[in-house]
């Protein structure tokens, strides 16, 4: 009776184990890290192999300065695309190719803490106003899916699809997607 009792304990417990976070793991189908790693590293490469970064590099003589703007989940399921658009601006900076400035509520902090220093901060140290880099160009997008399922079958669809945006003109001059699709058997 005692090692029933014990083996019905330990069935309570949980087995947790340590593993590489670069390590591909999909136990549900669902979007996760994996995919929002890929999708961010090979629309960034995408994005910086069109004509747009020449044709600023030419005309302006120095690099672009991107801000990542919203990128708006409308898919089945939810997804942070916080972090999506947090992976997108690392593979913008270890790219070198661009410039990259904060964006949305961030800049909102920063632009207080400013504020703060004028008053709290000695006049050698405090920041000035006014001196912000603008931004040349926004990226926005969306993270769109379809699910088709059947009995214990079922397929996921993940379109992400992405545009940066000329902030002077307001002329897009990049789209690009990425496409996802997981059969998840049960």
């Amino acid at each position: 009776m005692l090692a029933l009792f014990a083996l019905g304990l330990q069935s309570c417990f949980h087995h947790v184990s340590r593993v590489d976070p670069e390590k591909n793991i999909d136990l549900s189908g669902s979007w996760n890290d994996v995919d929002s790693r890929e999708t961010s590293a090979a629309m960034v490469t995408q994005a910086l192999e069109e004509d747009w970064l020449k044709n600023h590099m030419s005309a302006k003589k120095e690099k672009p300065v991107v801000i990542v703007g919203m990128i708006n989940n409308k898919s089945h399921e939810h997804i942070d695309a916080e972090t999506f658009m947090k992976d997108i601006e690392k593979a913008f900076i270890e790219s070198k190719l661009v410039r990259l400035v904060q964006g949305g509520t961030k800049r909102e902090e920063i632009r207080g803490e400013r504020a703060d220093q004028q008053t709290n901060s000695s006049v050698s140290t405090m920041k000035q106003w006014g001196l912000e880099v603008g931004a040349d160009y926004m990226m926005q997008g969306s993270i769109n899916s379809i699910v088709d399922a059947y009995k214990r079958e079922k397929v996921v669809y993940y379109q992400i699809d992405l545009e940066l945006t000329n902030l002077q003109t307001n002329e897009i001059v990049w789209i690009g997607d990425k496409k996802i699709k997981k059969v998840v058997k049960n």
